[in-house]
């Protein structure tokens, strides 16, 4: 069953998906069909992904209100940003921060980047953490000569060795 894209400007039901790529770089912005006759999306003339992705109403509001910033690596303005639909350096993030966050939380659920992780990635390295444990203990268990801790930590390692090799057929 395929998931429904909200719209990334009022969360309603997105109907129209754009993606441009600028430089390389992909950009990608789901609408409703309301926001998307909105923002010129229909018009025949053509848009500009950067106009939309950059703006949060207006952008001649955004560029007053952010018009002093520049990076101080590249020299990058919010004008600069208007223009190509992209950043200049990985400083820019930080120095036209104002401009960039307020367009972060209409695109994302937040402005930090978390990740994803695979279903299973946190039981494994939980499982690899425990198997390494067990090692240790068995390590121990063999220098200090108590051999019937050490038979016990090796059908336990046996075990956690065999819940691992199950986990990773399926």
């Amino acid at each position: 069953m395929a998931e429904s894209i909200n719209c990334d400007i009022c969360s309603k039901l997105a109907t129209v998906h754009l993606t441009q790529i600028v430089n390389g770089k992909i950009h990608k912005i789901d609408l409703c069909e309301t926001c998307a006759k909105e923002k010129g999306v229909t018009d025949p003339n053509g848009f500009s992904l950067a106009d939309l992705l950059a703006s949060n109403g207006d952008n001649d509001e955004l560029e007053t209100l952010h018009s002093d910033l520049v990076c101080s690596a590249c020299g990058f303005t919010p004008e600069d940003y208007k223009k190509l639909g992209r950043l200049g350096c990985p400083s820019c993030y930080e120095d036209l921060a104002p401009m960039i966050a307020p367009m972060l939380t209409h695109m994302h659920k937040g402005i930090e980047h978390i990740g994803k992780e695979a279903e299973n990635t946190l039981a494994r390295e939980e499982s690899q953490t425990k198997v390494s444990d067990v090692k240790a203990l068995l390590q121990k268990a063999i220098e200090e000569e108590r051999y019937e801790d050490a038979a016990n930590l090796r059908d336990e390692l046996l075990r956690l060795n065999e819940g691992s090799e199950e986990s990773h057929v399926h």
